[in-house]
């Protein structure tokens, strides 16, 4: 059994830090790395993107909303057309840092409120595929398992990466808790690590009505926002491994 572990990294913007960065990246193989649309800048993205470099992780973009205040986590009003621009924009923008860099990146994965929708949503869904498209066809294309966002990837020829996330509460339709919602976020270190293990192991996982939703993943994310995030990220880690599970990037196997 071989699963990815990837999270979202380069998120502080100037002089406000944000993650863990430093602590996480040793214990991912994929990083999403901000592009300066809800966080991010461009020191940041060239000090992650060495970061990552140096422990041999994975990089992808991670574009979002226009949208700093709110972290791009606040839906926005946007046209498909406007979504595949700065789609492509971001992509750009971390895509030359890398290369000026020596790395070349692996995927892309939206960022908030516009993965979110775009997960539900045909048109901006195959907005943000078209721009994957246009820039670079062998870029993978993370969603949620039986999304609108994975089919726009395949339907543009993508290849394409199911993402499970341990630390969110999964609606019985899969989709994600609104973190709005009491409980959308799990933070008992025992109870993510054993929801891991069973996303990955046995490909199913318990939602908010009790159901269990079964789907095969081919990512998983570990938030770095969250407090305690090494901690976590560590654990999750360690709990995968002793069960035999195989950490690696998607393009490395």
């Amino acid at each position: 059994m071989r699963i990815d572990l990837n999270s979202d990294l380069g998120e502080a913007f100037g002089a406000w830090p944000m993650g863990q960065d430093a602590q996480l990246m040793p214990l991912v193989s994929s990083a999403n790395v901000a592009c300066g649309f809800h966080a991010g800048d461009p020191a940041t993205m060239r000090a992650t993107v060495r970061l990552a470099r140096a422990h041999g992780v994975a990089v992808g973009a991670h574009p979002g909303f226009p949208d700093l205040v709110g972290f791009g986590r606040r839906e926005m009003q946007v046209r498909p057309a406007e979504v595949e621009d700065f789609v492509l924009y971001q992509i750009g923008a971390l895509s030359a840092i890398a290369h000026s860099e020596g790395v070349k990146l692996q995927h892309v994965k939206a960022h908030g409120a516009l993965y979110n929708m775009a997960c539900r949503d045909e048109a901006l869904a195959e907005a943000i595929a078209a721009a994957v498209a246009a820039f670079d066809p062998s870029l993978v294309l993370f969603g949620l398992p039986g999304s609108a966002l994975l089919q726009a990837g395949l339907d543009a020829g993508l290849p394409v990466a199911a993402e499970a996330f341990a630390d969110r509460a999964y609606l019985p339709d899969g989709s994600l808790a609104p973190r709005s919602q009491p409980g959308s976020v799990i933070h008992e270190v025992d109870t993510v690590v054993a929801r891991a293990v069973t996303m990955v192991t046995e490909s199913t996982v318990v939602a908010t009505d009790g159901a269990r939703l079964a789907f095969e993943a081919d990512t998983l994310c570990l938030h770095g926002d969250t407090p305690g995030a090494a901690t976590l990220a560590a654990a999750i880690r360690r709990g995968l491994e002793d069960a035999g599970v195989t950490i690696a990037p998607l393009t490395r196997r």
